[in-house]
């Protein structure tokens, strides 16, 4: 019943005569997460279609997919994720769909969500903005008529 459905088995020879085609042509491997640790401190934007965990310190813009922030973590500039958990420190605007400041954690600026969680302990210094999303546009039968 939860079964997978079963795939060909391929061979090894196979597998290396078929080159690229067959590598673009199979479904995208999840990207492990990346680590920026304590002793790192990085100047200039961050990028990433996965999830990052940072223990260090970024002076600059992030734009990912989930971003995790150490307690020893620290952000200087603008966030932007589809999810953050703050344990350290962040200074600048955050806008995610989800956020959670855990106790330790320490942000001066915006963060704009659709949810957010703030635990007792945290220190939040900004405006709490609701994220809105984009309604689908209704069409007008009167508009059309009135042509």
């Amino acid at each position: 019943m939860f079964s997978k459905p079963s795939k060909p088995a391929t061979t090894a020879s196979s597998a290396s005569s078929s080159g690229r085609a067959e590598a673009m042509d199979a479904p995208r491997k999840a990207i492990a997460c990346s680590l920026i640790a304590e002793n790192v401190s990085l100047e200039g934007d961050l990028v990433s279609d996965g999830d990052v965990q940072l223990d260090g310190a970024v002076r600059g813009d992030l734009k990912l997919n989930h971003l995790t922030i150490g307690e020893t973590g620290q952000v200087d500039g603008l966030i932007t994720a589809e999810t953050v958990e703050v344990r350290g420190r962040v200074t600048g605007a955050i806008t995610a769909k989800t956020v959670r400041l855990y106790a330790t954690a320490r942000v001066d600026g915006d963060i704009t969500h659709l949810q957010i969680a703030i635990d007792a302990g945290a220190h939040f210094a900004g405006r709490s903005i609701k994220l809105v999303q984009a309604v689908p546009e209704q069409l007008s039968l009167v508009d059309v008529a009135a042509e």
